[in-house]
């Protein structure tokens, strides 16, 4: 089975967005000059993502902007450690498969 297009647009703009800087859920926040540094950062935002994001059973993502924030959240407390990412990670959220 493929992935559907409904989740490989959503895990493009994603992408996009991250990779541009420009994510609009981080506002302020300078993680562009991470990459290359510390890459284990962004695999760690991937598996967040990966691991919150649902999709229905005619690969339709049901819940992709929450996905997006439990990711971006994660970014924005790894930065700004004045941050509190509410509600807190469950382990199934973190784990790196």
């Amino acid at each position: 089975m493929k992935l559907s297009t409904s989740f490989s647009g959503a895990l493009r703009t994603f992408t996009y967005f991250m990779t541009s800087g420009s994510h609009y859920m981080l506002p302020g926040i300078n993680y562009h000059e991470l990459y290359g540094e510390e890459p284990s950062v962004f695999e760690q935002v991937y598996a967040i993502y990966a691991n919150v994001i649902e999709i229905d059973e005619n690969g339709l993502v049901l819940n992709g902007k929450y996905a997006e924030k439990r990711a971006t959240d994660y970014l924005r407390s790894y930065c700004d450690e004045s941050f509190e990412v509410a509600p807190p990670y469950e382990d199934w959220e973190l784990a790196l498969h």
